[in-house]
């Protein structure tokens, strides 16, 4: 049993991965358009998976965004349509309430990215925002991805006094425009 329960979570993985690729980086690659807000029909988007070969329920669909440890997508309150909550790179505007984030916040990355962050801030890259995270512990499974995590922290609440404006995504993601330098807390010098 314990074999047939590992084969399904690798199977909802994978197709997490390519929902991510298609809602958030690719919707051409099926041939879907998302709606400025990101959104896309959720039997368009079944349909064109299917005609591109990856075969997906409805059931298998509500899975993926129920397992997802990431709260990656969401549905609309109807449940027809869906979309990534964040970290987009095709052009959308997800109309994200502006907030006011807690006085500290997080930003996993890894060593080999310091002297650019030192230099820079944090940015967006090819994100429309930087993403920050409300937990040390969502910050290391950040940074994680690419290797051994260093976790900045970042003084939110100076932003906010400065003006930098804040938006939360519905996975608790916080997103801004860029952090400078002076607003991290940043480890020494790369030896």
């Amino acid at each position: 049993m314990l074999y047939f329960r590992d084969m399904e979570d690798k199977t909802v993985v994978r197709l997490s991965k390519r929902l991510s690729k298609v809602l958030r980086h690719d919707p051409g690659s099926v041939g879907v358009r998302l709606d400025s807000a990101g959104w896309v029909s959720v039997e368009e988007l079944l349909a064109a998976l299917a005609a591109h070969g990856t075969g997906m329920s409805r059931a298998m669909l509500e899975r993926v965004v129920a397992e997802n440890n990431k709260s990656r997508f969401a549905f609309d309150v109807s449940g027809t349509r869906i979309r990534a909550s964040q970290g987009h790179t095709v052009a959308v505007e997800l109309e994200l309430p502006e907030a006011t984030p807690p006085a500290v916040l997080y930003h996993g990355t890894v060593a080999a990215a310091l002297d650019g962050i030192r230099d820079q801030g944090l940015l967006p890259m090819k994100r429309h925002h930087v993403h920050l995270s409300a937990t040390t512990e969502m910050a290391t499974n950040v940074g994680a991805r690419r290797g051994k995590p260093v976790v900045l922290t970042v003084d939110a609440a100076a932003m906010g006094r400065d003006g930098h404006v804040f938006l939360v995504s519905a996975n608790g993601v916080w997103l801004t425009a860029h952090v400078p330098v002076r607003y991290l807390d940043l480890p020494g010098a790369a030896g």
